[in-house]
């Protein structure tokens, strides 16, 4: 049953119905690669489409989580349990006039939206969220994901130029120094995984995981998810757009149709990097069988989207300088770290004649790894953190008009 019906979005079954399509209109001569277009076309345009109205659920499941997080309701007003709420906002957005400053830079303000929101449609092509469920199958799929997530810094630092507003300009430019700062210890998480992998393929590496890699390097999944998240522009990476600071950030000058694709692009990022997270560290697709691997996929996802809002809910946001201090000083160290440990392990474990590690190769990996991360967040958390201390009594200023009646 479940076979039948997930085979529907596979792109083999695209190219087959579209070649028998052609075949019976007499184009057999064309057919192969007229039906290689279609199906990738039809794909891709399903796969989009999904991925806008998961987003825009997305948004409603936000606010309504925050909500309950602040003891308050949410969108409750548009729909049953407000649920029209995210075709009220898009709606909304698009009637709002898209207006450009006088003095913006046109072309580079127009392309800056569409330049931001590529990039995370662009990811979800190589995510293999089936063995036969993908869009394109690249034996480089993870430096593909590395190299095209490269382009948020340019697309945001355009936003900030393009608009010709001091403020947006400084947005862009903590943007820009904040995300290609991220990139290295993000950069560091990943190459643990293909120390193990020994593959750059996603799909090789969702294969590998006899042990989820979660288990396996704990210290390299944390590293991972903290420069996601501060590659997201989330809480409490969120200083490019410190509205107490900058007003909005980047986005300032952006309205109506503009305003949603820049929305659209940072709603959609945790859904993207929650499908990334699940396929580099979650097994991908791999569960009971009573399920299939398409809905054990998305339940992974869902954990990550959670917890990652969970964090957005609670944590307060960091200062620029703590947020660029937390990258070079700690992130980029454990990062380098890990990747040592890990390529130790490898070389004592690994069968030198097959090349291959055991799940007991990778039980010992995890034992030792997690005893080794509990003891490095010890020492940093007793050598960055700030022991309680007993506070001095206040002293009223002269200048309070504190002092007590009949003293000067």
């Amino acid at each position: 049953m479940y076979t039948s019906f997930y085979q529907l979005i596979d792109f083999h079954s695209f190219y087959d119905m579209y070649y028998k399509i052609f075949e019976s209109l007499g184009l057999s001569s064309s057919a192969s690669w007229m039906s290689y277009l279609a199906a990738g076309g039809s794909l891709s345009f399903l796969a989009i489409n999904l991925l806008v109205l998961a987003t825009a659920f997305y948004t409603w499941f936000e606010r309504r989580t925050i909500a309950r997080f602040q003891v308050r309701r949410g969108p409750n007003r548009n729909g049953p349990f407000g649920l029209g709420q995210p075709f009220a906002d898009v709606i909304k957005l698009i009637m709002k006039e898209d207006t450009i400053p006088t003095e913006a830079d046109k072309p580079v303000f127009t392309i800056a939206p569409i330049a931001l929101l590529a990039p995370t449609l662009l990811i979800i092509t190589v995510i293999p969220i089936d063995d036969a469920s993908f869009l394109a199958t690249l034996n480089i799929g993870i430096l593909f994901i590395v190299g095209i997530t490269s382009v948020n810094s340019i697309a945001i630092f355009m936003a900030g130029w393009g608009s010709r507003n001091k403020y947006a300009i400084l947005g862009s430019m903590r943007g820009a120094a904040m995300l290609i700062s991220y990139e290295i210890p993000m950069a560091l998480g990943i190459t643990s995984v293909l120390l193990i992998s020994g593959s750059l393929a996603m799909t090789e590496i969702v294969a590998k995981q006899d042990i989820w890699f979660i288990v396996v390097m704990p210290m390299g999944f944390f590293v991972f998810m903290a420069a996601a998240t501060a590659e997201m522009s989330r809480t409490p990476f969120d200083q490019i757009e410190a509205e107490s600071e900058l007003g909005s950030g980047y986005n300032t000058e952006f309205s109506g149709i503009k305003f949603a694709i820049l929305f659209l692009a940072e709603f959609m990022a945790p859904i993207v990097t929650s499908a990334v997270v699940t396929t580099l560290f979650l097994g991908g697709s791999q569960g009971f069988d009573f399920l299939p691997g398409q809905a054990w996929f998305v339940l992974k996802m869902f954990v990550v989207i959670f917890i990652l809002l969970w964090i957005r809910s609670t944590w307060p946001r960091l200062r620029i300088d703590q947020i660029m201090g937390f990258a070079w000083k700690i992130l980029m160290e454990l990062g380098f770290v890990n990747i040592f440990l890990i390529a130790i392990e490898v070389a004592v474990l690994m069968d030198p004649v097959t090349g291959l590690l055991t799940s007991q190769d990778l039980l010992i990996m995890a034992a030792i790894n997690w005893v080794f991360t509990i003891l490095t967040l010890v020492f940093l958390a007793n050598l960055l953190g700030k022991r309680n201390y007993d506070r001095p009594d206040p002293v009223p200023s002269p200048l309070a008009n504190m002092q007590p009646k009949g003293e000067k």
